[in-house]
């Protein structure tokens, strides 16, 4: 199943592309990656790509190129659950130049109503402490600090904070339309 394509009134989420693989290596073979594992290898990069695009068929959801109405490709917002995380996540990456501009909250939200108008009722965020953007992020969109959740296989409450994020919190599905 592709991913279907979401549109906002600056941002098209669509379905990634082979000529993603290059901008989102530029981010996660850097220190920017830092927060999510990296900096990865450009091997890790494409099968990292690979999933993302990959999980729509294997679980009705996945990640989205996030791109400006031109064209031009400046992250990416996924609705993931790899077999070592105990929820399902919704996470974010935008590439250096496009931060700043509020393409992360607008894509994020776009991608959280798809989820509630699809059965979600809960996502988390797992985000690495001193990750003051995306904290800041999961907060603006109405996400609340989940103390009590299961953490991904293998990490600690000094790796990974969690994010709940929830209809109530981050707006009914009417309140994106």
């Amino acid at each position: 199943m592709p991913a279907p394509t979401l549109h906002t009134p600056r941002l098209t989420l669509r379905q990634h592309a082979l000529a993603d693989l290059e901008p989102l290596y530029a981010v996660l073979g850097s220190d920017h990656a830092r927060y999510v594992g990296g900096p990865f290898s450009r091997r890790d990069a494409w099968y990292i790509l690979g999933a993302e695009a990959g999980s729509w068929d294997i679980l009705g959801f996945g990640s989205w190129g996030v791109e400006t109405r031109d064209g031009t490709l400046v992250g990416q917002v996924g609705i993931n659950r790899p077999p070592h995380y105990p929820e399902v996540e919704i996470g974010w990456t935008l590439l250096p130049e496009a931060e700043g501009k509020g393409y992360a909250t607008e894509a994020t939200t776009a991608a959280l109503h798809w989820a509630w108008e699809n059965g979600f009722e809960t996502l988390v965020s797992y985000i690495t402490p001193g990750n003051d953007r995306s904290i800041a992020l999961a907060e603006r969109l109405g996400a609340v600090a989940d103390p009590d959740a299961a953490l991904p296989e293998g990490e600690t409450p000094e790796e990974t904070v969690v994010y709940r994020h929830a209809p109530d919190a981050d707006g009914t599905p009417e309140a994106y339309a």
